[in-house]
């Protein structure tokens, strides 16, 4: 199986300017190559046929993704309208400002087939394209967040993948992102 970095995973997770949210000690050719090298722990299946989910013991300082809302940190919740890239529209996001996650103990690396990425108009000179990566405590993926799911069903004009949306899994990715949020530095 090859896999290959697309470039909207490249800019996301390896951003000119580096933050300390993003994936840290690994270049995107070196990130690349050992995924390509090493065995993912386990393979779990995403939230379309065309997604797969590869998790990985971390091997960087990246930190987790998310961290807990409490009464201690609910104050430190920041909010705009943002998007992903110049032809998304932007939508509500939160995120947590002054907390910093501790060092993740996986990293879930989020796959699509060649096929789905060709017909999103990003083929890519590979069997499967690396879209994003979760970095978790537990080898687990993290819910999909619920506007991604919207954005999703929007289909592939409006950046998503055109798969409908599932509502127990809209329920379950509500529930968790109630009660969790990303953190910037």
């Amino acid at each position: 199986m090859s896999i290959v970095l697309t470039p909207f995973a490249t800019a996301r997770l390896f951003p000119k300017e580096r933050r300390r949210n993003t994936i840290r000690d690994c270049t995107p050719e070196q990130f690349e190559r050992h995924l390509n090298a090493h065995a993912p722990l386990k393979v779990l299946d995403g939230y379309a046929p065309f997604c797969k989910l590869h998790v990985h013991r971390n091997w960087t300082s990246t930190r987790c993704l998310t961290v807990p809302i409490s009464d201690d940190n609910r104050h430190l919740l920041r909010s705009a309208y943002e998007a992903r890239t110049r032809d998304e529209l932007p939508v509500l996001v939160r995120w947590f400002e002054g907390v910093e996650a501790p060092v993740a103990d996986y990293l879930v690396v989020i796959l699509y087939s060649a096929a789905q990425l060709a017909k999103e108009g990003a083929p890519i000179d590979g069997e499967w394209g690396v879209v994003g990566c979760l970095y978790t405590a537990e080898p687990e993926e993290i819910p999909m967040a619920p506007i991604t799911m919207m954005r999703n069903a929007l289909g592939v004009e409006e950046g998503g993948s055109g798969v409908p949306l599932d509502r127990d899994a809209y329920r379950r990715a509500v529930e968790f992102w109630d009660n969790n949020a990303n953190w910037r530095p």
